[in-house]
């Protein structure tokens, strides 16, 4: 491994390794840490690459620790990249001000006013920075990406997964924030990090992109019916009035009793990873 990449922690798991790695971020300006499984097959063949994003307030540590994707990931042979959710440590004004701003909350946009626009690109380092960076480092399939994430990390994975649908050929979400320029969270967060002008907002709104692209990569998205952010946060069924308007292939499943917790993620993870590897020719 080249000095750009650290090796921070390293665990074998279901017959691949479970790592995290460091690495000085140029687009973040920042040192970001992930996770990376790799699966038994990568010890001798390339293999497809799934992109995990997470919620507000994680780091890459919740997903790979309380999921358990790493036996499904196993069965697939599916490299699992899990990245941290925002810029740590850059000393910015307001940033540990709140949980839903700033650490932990970078919500997979390029920020273009200060003091965030400096470091807070998640948009540009999810996209473009770490993908090269992984392709440098492991045993990439090329051409065969996909993403889901959680809550925010399910806004970012499917609006990176739409806008770029050459590059993520699967894509899904838990209980993802469908129409961030509609509820609280998104409406604080884009009047941050984007400014006050509205339009600017529907870049990163999974329920206007739906309506304007013209790609059709099939969306899983499943919310639990006893989460406490469904009613005023989450609003799954905008993205299903969306999708219905234009005809895009949306899957929404309402999972009675389950919550917001990585519970209800490991329910039905296997669920998404089988997705993913339908999608990406691993089934």
């Amino acid at each position: 491994m080249t000095p750009d990449v650290t090796l921070v922690s390293n665990q074998r798991c279901f017959g691949g390794w479970q790592r995290v790695y460091e690495h000085r971020s140029a687009v973040l300006g920042c040192t970001m840490r992930f996770g990376v499984y790799l699966p038994p097959q990568a010890a001798t063949q390339a293999c497809p690459v799934l992109y995990w994003l997470s919620g507000l307030t994680c780091t890459e540590q919740n997903f790979i620790t309380k999921a358990g994707s790493q036996m499904y990931a196993a069965r697939y042979g599916l490299i699992v990249i899990a990245p941290d959710t925002s810029p740590r440590g850059c000393n910015l004004p307001g940033e540990e001000d709140s949980w839903d701003l700033g650490t932990g909350a970078g919500f997979y946009v390029n920020a273009t006013q200060s003091p965030w626009a400096s470091h807070y690109r998640m948009y540009d380092y999810v996209v473009s920075e770490l993908p090269a960076l992984v392709a440098t480092h492991f045993p990439i399939a090329a051409g065969r990406q996909g993403i889901l994430g959680h809550s925010m990390g399910g806004h970012g994975a499917l609006v990176i997964g739409l806008r770029n649908p050459d590059q993520f050929r699967s894509i899904s979400a838990f209980a993802p924030i469908v129409a961030p320029t509609q509820v609280p969270w998104g409406r604080k967060a884009f009047a941050a990090y984007l400014g006050d002008q509205e339009a600017d907002w529907l870049a990163y709104d999974a329920c206007h992109l739906v309506r304007h692209t013209t790609e059709r990569r099939p969306l899983l998205v499943d919310q639990g019916d006893k989460d406490g952010f469904l009613g005023q946060q989450l609003r799954p069924e905008l993205l299903e009035q969306a999708c219905s308007e234009v005809g895009y292939p949306l899957t929404l499943r309402l999972q009675m009793g389950y919550d917001h917790s990585y519970y209800f993620i490991a329910s039905f993870l296997g669920d998404h990873m089988a997705h993913h590897a339908a999608m990406l020719g691993m089934s």
